[in-house]
């Protein structure tokens, strides 16, 4: 194969190099020839729909520098990121710009690049590959027709070698125009479910991102080349492992060719020894499939961080015939097997209809995790991989085995699972976004599904952080067919499954009212939401003690983000007292008052900074006490996720770091709940009285396979300035690994000397002194009876005032002035309006 070409771009005599294969020693100095498109290299335009065609953008001369009047454009990237930077609207997170840039989505947008190509590709195949547009486009290159595509999550390719223009010296003659319609985003959910990231739910506005949102490359190969390559491995009784490479091989000719297969394998992120394999195979004109398994005798398994080290290995393959390089491919994977059980306290087919604890190589992996939330920003022009990195890193110090992610959020770009894998973090993932209560009927319409689903499990089944597979995330609660939704969760399923030997539940939590009438049973999981939406019919303590289920996938409850993270996207005169853009960014301004009255018997209204703090607080303490109740409960229960960890815009929401990766205050309760080792306080109340004995139990839950000899613990109560009223010491024993178990009781007669608040503080220690678990507590002095009465008239309230202005997500009736009462009026622009509830600014 001859040498590629140096490529000028631009106007500019800039020179990029493509790498040629080495012919003689595969591997070394070998890649597959990928020429990046990516970058501050395109250009945008707006037109109305049809209007581009008719104008012919299509067809700009290629030679021609009228593009270069259009606006910057990157990919990848995200039309309204690039109409901010380029001064167009205004920055769609900071107040409530949302609304003014709601226009931008009734437009089809052009973008362009310009390239030279200066060395010629003769017995070459080369394609542009557009690994994933956001949602629908159309493409030319120098004016000829290359296709359409539609769908968010798959990748899609162009052969190019009849239009590209080549010169090697005449730059004019060398360039070529690579030109992309979007079009105008769809405007209903329920028509491209599946095939695009639902846009609306109670932390986002209604406004449709779009954009080129993954790169664009261009590929050179020879005839023959991989389309996809895939470790599936198996772990046998013996403790040896099959890695079966099954690699999916194109012969673009019309020419049976004999093509050599030259194999390499060795630890990626540990010593191993490189084992080598070459074979050879007739390859017959199309796609096949072809299939060489490498047998390990010792091999190094990947483990979640918490179980063992998260070996990953690295197959590099050179697709040859006789001297020539066709194709090169290298992936990296792990070695692990994953399994299912029933989880024990659960009636199969009476309580539940699957098994929800999960193993990792025959060890029971319980899920400390959090719904991701993501991606870091919903407009993925505004991210960049070290915020990946960095969000995941959090993620582990959080002490989070797992991330999930749910049906409101897309499939993540590779990078994410690459992250994992390396911090030995799993992933439970609906595969495909369903968040929605319907979905199309045509069977047309839910082949084009079944096969975005099958792309995206495809491009990611090498990733061992992938554990959990998932069909929809509160799918069933608004479908209108209940049994046309359970089939349709199944057999998606299935077609995962023909890709992925993964453990696969149809929808979450699958306990409403119309997943039962699908059949499904009445614990199968809980949605631990109810304290939030419901809030003042139970103090959360009384709340989270009325669920037992085997699995948690979603326990929410909401924050404000720091004084510093605010003024990045709320205006001066509308920070406190709260204006109307606290609304818009979903603050529930009354939930959130009550939830700080919950924890700490007052609104903590007392300044900007009392209140914002609070929120995390709260949070965070409601997080620790319902973590550590159901933590208790393994292996009854075998799993739980926060939602969320992250928030992919600045909102008042659910999210424990910020949309500017700033952790809030409750991430530390969290990371504290999900020590993998943890001494844990079990109580019946927050609020005492001065007449009664502080009541309690002692345990410890241990993730860890490790076993603790002659622990011991103590235990200290303070009051509210730190004065120690009690301290006691308890020898407990021995602590075994994968456990679960209450040690002690606690009573101590020591409330009559305490005010408001007092304090309890555990430590666990090994036969050496050494800490193994410390955490720590807070109680309030009061009624828990009258506080439980009072929170239920609070609730009367909040719903009298919901019910009358409309449902959930109008911010509108926080603002008296908005809504005339009590006499409020709104006459001009000159006017902030302020939240109820809250002190006057002064």
């Amino acid at each position: 194969m001859k040498r590629l070409f140096m490529v000028l771009l631009g106007i500019l005599t800039f020179t990029y190099s493509w790498s040629q294969p080495n012919t003689t020693t595969p591997h070394e100095q070998n890649e597959q020839a990928v020429r990046s498109l990516d970058g501050y290299r395109w250009k945008m335009k707006m037109m109305l729909p049809g209007e581009g065609v008719k104008h012919g953008l299509h067809k700009i001369p290629p030679e021609d520098i009228e593009t270069l009047v259009w606006n910057n454009a990157k990919v990848p990237g995200d039309v309204y990121t690039d109409l901010w930077k380029a001064g167009i609207i205004e920055d769609p997170y900071f107040g409530r710009n949302s609304v003014k840039a709601q226009w931008v989505q009734q437009y089809e947008w052009w973008y362009a690049h310009q390239f030279n190509v200066t060395e010629a590709i003769e017995d070459q195949v080369v394609d542009i590959l557009f690994e994933g547009v956001d949602y629908s486009c159309e493409v030319w290159l120098n004016g000829h027709y290359l296709g359409k595509h539609e769908g968010a999550f798959s990748s899609f390719r162009f052969n190019v070698n009849e239009y590209l223009r080549i010169h090697k010296y005449d730059f004019l003659k060398a360039r070529n125009m690579l030109v992309i319609k979007l079009a105008p985003p769809p405007q209903v959910n329920a028509s491209v479910a599946g095939k695009k990231t639902p846009w609306f739910g109670d932390y986002w506005r209604d406004l449709i991102p779009f954009g080129i949102s993954r790169s664009v490359k261009m590929i050179r190969t020879g005839s023959v080349r991989f389309k996809d390559v895939y470790a599936n491995n198996k772990i046998n009784k013996d403790g040896t492992a099959d890695v079966s490479l099954e690699m999916s091989v194109e012969n673009t000719s019309n020419k049976t060719k004999k093509m050599s297969f030259v194999t390499s394998l060795q630890g990626k992120n540990f010593e191993s020894k490189e084992i080598k394999i070459a074979f050879d195979e007739d390859v017959k004109p199309g796609v096949h499939k072809i299939t060489k398994t490498i047998h390990l005798k010792k091999p190094q398994l990947w483990w979640p961080w918490d179980l063992g080290k998260p070996n990953l290995y690295e197959a590099k393959i050179t697709l040859k015939e006789k001297e020539s390089n066709h194709d090169f491919n290298a992936i990296t994977f792990g070695i692990r097997e994953v399994t299912s059980k029933w989880n024990p306290g659960f009636k199969k087919d009476v309580d539940v209809s699957f098994p929800r604890s999960t193993y990792i190589n025959g060890k029971f992996h319980f899920i400390r995790s959090a719904c991701w939330g993501g991606p870091p920003d919903i407009f993925v022009g505004r991210t960049s991989l070290d915020e990946y990195k960095e969000l995941i890193r959090l993620a582990k110090e959080a002490n989070m085995n797992n991330i999930r992610i749910f049906g409101w959020h897309p499939p993540e770009i590779p990078e994410f699972y690459q992250y994992c894998d390396e911090m030995g973090i799993t992933v439970w993932q609906d595969m495909i976004p369903l968040g929605t209560g319907n979905i199309p009927t045509e069977r047309a319409q839910l082949t084009e599904i079944f096969d975005e689903a099958v792309k995206v499990i495809k491009e990611r089944r090498n990733h061992p952080s992938l554990i959990m597979m998932e069909g929809g995330e509160e799918m069933l609660l608004r479908t209108r067919d209940p049994q046309f939704g359970r089939a349709f969760l199944e057999e998606l399923g299935d077609s995962l499954q023909a890709y992925a030997n993964l453990p696969y539940v149809p929808d979450s939590p699958l306990t409403c009212h119309v997943s039962k009438a699908a059949g499904y049973k009445s614990k199968e999981a809980v949605h631990a939401l109810r304290y939030f939406y419901d809030m003042g019919k139970w103090l959360h303590e009384d709340w989270y003690q009325t669920l037992k289920f085997p699995i948690v996938p979603e326990f929410a409850i909401t924050s404000v983000p720091s004084v510093e993270s605010l003024k990045k996207f709320i205006p001066e005169d509308e920070l406190w007292t709260p204006g109307l853009s606290w609304g818009h960014h979903w603050a529930d301004l009354t939930r959130l008052r009550m939830q700080n009255w919950d924890v700490f018997g007052s609104e903590m209204k007392g300044s900007l900074e009392e209140f914002v703090n609070a929120s995390q607080d709260a949070q965070g303490i409601i997080f620790q006490n319902g973590i550590e109740y159901f933590r208790r409960q393994k292996p009854e229960l075998s799993g739980i996720a926060l939602c969320h960890f992250i928030t992919y815009w600045p909102d008042m929401k659910w999210g424990i770091v910020d949309n500017y990766q700033q952790p809030k205050r409750s991430f530390d309760f969290v990371k504290k709940a999900y020590q993998p080792t943890l001494i844990s306080l079990n109580f019946h109340k927050r609020r005492w009285s001065n007449n009664e004995n502080f009541k309690g139990e002692l345990w410890v839950i241990n993730d860890l396979y490790e076993d603790y000899k002659k622990t011991s613990a103590t235990l200290k109560i303070k009051d509210d300035n730190g004065n120690v009223l009690q301290e006691k010491e308890f020898t407990f024993g021995n602590v075994e690994g994968n456990s679960a178990k209450k040690f002690v009781d606690v009573n101590a007669d020591v409330l009559s000397k305490v005010n408001e608040k007092f304090y309890v503080e555990l430590e666990l220690k090994d036969q050496k002194g050494n800490i193994i678990s410390k955490n720590d507590y807070f109680f309030l002095i009061g009624n828990q009876e009258e506080a439980s009465k009072e929170f239920k008239v609070w609730m009367k309230k909040r719903m009298d005032l919901e019910n009358k202005y409309g449902l959930y997500g109008s911010y509108y009736h926080f603002f008296e002035d908005f809504t005339g009462e009590n006499g409020g009026k709104y006459e001009s622009d000159a006017q902030t309006p302020k939240a109820f509830g809250f002190p006057e600014n002064k």
